[in-house]
């Protein structure tokens, strides 16, 4: 596995938010499965990541399959006491760092339960108001 993905994962499943900036490209851009519009840049998309990291339960992964700069990283958790199976499509650039990250998720009542529960939390957070503008 890449080194990249593998720390990654590592931090994930260790439940730390530490570090995942700097696993990212500073023009890193980020869509979640809970609306459509991409999230831009280092610091916004960390943000929400570590949002995103106290949110879901029992997370673990079920499998990951990739090679060079093309991931996919299956997962499964819940939401709200919801179960969820989801993929994480993560691309590297040429430099190993995270360029793009997207999330595809079901069922679809889950998805609704993780909106809610997200702007729940930034709503409460006013150091992520300043992300806001990284939202396009």
């Amino acid at each position: 596995m890449h080194p990249t993905i593998q720390s990654f994962h590592d931090k994930v499943l260790a439940h730390t938010h530490d570090g995942i900036a700097e696993l990212m490209a500073e023009d890193v851009r980020f869509q979640p499965p809970t609306y459509w519009a991409t999230w831009n840049g280092r610091a916004a998309v960390a943000a929400v990541l570590g949002h995103v990291n106290e949110v879901f339960t029992d997370f673990s992964y079920r499998r990951v399959m990739g090679s060079g700069n093309d991931w996919a990283l299956e997962f499964q958790c819940k939401v709200d006491g919801l179960d969820c199976v989801g993929v994480d499509l993560i691309t590297l650039g040429d430099d190993g760092l995270i360029q793009h990250f997207e999330v595809v998720m079901r069922p679809y009542k889950t998805i609704g339960a993780l909106r809610a529960a997200m702007n729940e939390r930034v709503s409460q957070d006013p150091s992520f108001l300043q992300h806001k503008s990284a939202l396009s």
